[in-house]
């Protein structure tokens, strides 16, 4: 498959769900198997997918009615001792990868030059296999109590050391203050609405130029590169509330977003590429910031220098 095959198949996919008014990276469901609440779309072995591809497989599942996240090569249900069914039809996975190339210049001098390029493979959701081993299937585990979980988004973002400001009736991030500014918590009509608009904001602030230092050329408000930056923030949000098991209601946007959006994926087949890798550094940066767990080594030694 052309590179250029994929990029406009996923893009035509997104185009068409937000022309029909559905966000594609929003996941409103809570759901019953091993994995409990539906997070990222996880591998066989319980990795997480990444990138683009959260988004592709999340429409997948929407699409199919699929609860379970986690997604199987065939070759991987072969060797678990499991059978896709007949009939069923994969989806597609992709993954970036470099060709070396060597060209000659005008005087003669041999050069190599890396081309990028997309690959892809078809993985299936494991509720299109049979005999499956048991924990894939499993019933969920008690969800975590509501106050913890909300207890740990609120950790997540005081630990970025991000400036978060309560007041007004907007929530933004002021670029030059390196401020987030947000209305007070109970304006909000859930706590994990909160929580995905302060993921929203926060996704903003990492392209400070102390952070990430991300620049998409932003001229004037409503252009591509604002559109462009306002799509990262909707993918980083959608990414950190999938980390943090949050699941906000989906909100009615307003129709310039989606214009906006639409405008930039129409004339960029790689737009939407783009942004979710710079929302998936982003998420990564934020996690960076996170407090390590001590380990069982180094409370030892803390112990034995008391």
């Amino acid at each position: 498959m052309e590179k250029q095959d994929i990029y406009t198949r996923i893009t035509n996919r997104i185009v068409a769900e937000l022309e029909t008014g559905t966000r594609p990276w929003v996941k409103p469901w809570n759901a019953e198997h091993a994995a409990g609440r539906i997070t990222r779309p996880l591998r066989h072995n319980g990795i997480p997918y990444r990138g683009i591809n959260v988004i592709t497989l999340w429409m997948t599942a929407t699409a199919s009615g699929y609860v379970s996240p986690t997604w199987l090569t065939y070759k991987q249900a072969r060797e678990l001792g499991a059978q896709v069914r007949k009939g069923e039809h994969g989806e597609l996975v992709v993954f970036a990868s470099k060709i070396t190339r060597t060209e000659t210049t005008e005087n003669g001098e041999d050069t190599e030059r890396e081309i990028p390029f997309l690959k892809g493979y078809t993985v299936f959701n494991a509720e299109q296999i049979d005999n499956l081993p048991p924990h894939f299937t499993a019933p969920a585990a008690p969800t975590i109590d509501p106050v913890q979980r909300i207890a740990h988004a609120e950790a997540f973002f005081a630990a970025t050391g991000i400036d978060i400001r309560h007041g007004g009736d907007r929530a933004f991030y002021a670029e030059g203050r390196d401020v987030v500014q947000m209305p007070p918590f109970e304006t909000f009509r859930d706590a994990e609405s909160y929580y995905a608009t302060l993921a929203h904001e926060c996704t903003h602030a990492t392209k400070h130029e102390k952070r990430l230092a991300r620049e998409f050329g932003r001229k004037r408000w409503g252009d591509e590169a604002y559109a462009a930056e306002e799509l990262v923030a909707e993918l980083g949000s959608a990414f950190l509330c999938a980390d943090l098991a949050l699941t906000p209601e989906p909100r009615a946007d307003h129709a310039s977003y989606v214009e906006n959006w639409l405008r930039v994926l129409k004339n960029d087949k790689r737009a939407v590429f783009t942004a979710a890798a710079h929302a998936e550094r982003a998420a990564a940066f934020l996690h960076s910031l996170q407090p390590k767990a001590e380990t069982a080594e180094s409370q030892a030694e803390e112990r034995a220098a008391a």
